[in-house]
């Protein structure tokens, strides 16, 4: 039995080996940043007037928010509920006793949404109170990232905006929730007469 190998056995050797070296390399490549990234869960909220949850984000709460701190877009539930978590992880959204920061608006307020992945959408509902206030149909189409809506007939005194944002090809929705004050003026950032 002969054991020995020719040079251009060796040569074909490491040049198989050199190949599945470069292969593995390649593959590890595309694999580890795919495997390091995190998932696309992100969605959309209100930025302004400031939503609970983006006071979170930015800090601008006195208190700890927990993780929505850093997922501000990802307050998604099953559509119908009126609660500022929707019934999601982030209870803490629902705690009305907690010093959420409040936005002076004026009568007639424009809520801008951030949506980092824009979903087909059935519509857009606002609740003032708890009291379905205003619905905007989309159509069942696709929104920018960047939407905005314009309530008004807003009545003067402190008021919770709910804004339930209805995916239309899955059964869930995205909440966020506005705490505002209502002066007698028209738009946002308004002091109070």
């Amino acid at each position: 039995m002969n054991t020995s190998t020719t040079p251009s056995d060796a040569s074909s050797t490491r040049l198989r080996h050199g190949i599945g070296l470069a292969v593995a390399t390649m593959a590890g490549a595309v694999l580890v940043p795919a495997a390091l990234s995190s998932p696309a869960s992100a969605h959309g909220w209100i930025t302004s007037p400031p939503s609970r949850q983006d006071s979170c984000a930015s800090g601008a709460t006195s208190f700890d928010c927990g993780p929505i701190s850093y997922e501000p877009q990802s307050v998604e539930a099953p559509q119908g509920a009126t609660s500022c978590s929707g019934g999601s992880q982030y209870a803490i959204l629902d705690d009305s006793s907690l010093p959420w920061p409040v936005t002076d608006v004026g009568q007639t307020v424009t809520l801008q949404w951030r949506l980092t992945a824009a979903h087909r959408t059935s519509t857009w509902e606002y609740f003032v109170d708890g009291e379905l206030h205003e619905t905007v149909d989309q159509g069942n189409t696709q929104p920018p990232s960047d939407v905005s809506h314009t309530i008004s007939g807003l009545t003067p005194g402190r008021h919770t905006i709910l804004a339930r944002w209805n995916v239309a090809d899955t059964v869930n929705a995205f909440y966020s929730c506005v705490d505002v004050n209502v002066g007698t003026g028209v738009g946002n950032g308004l002091e109070n007469d």
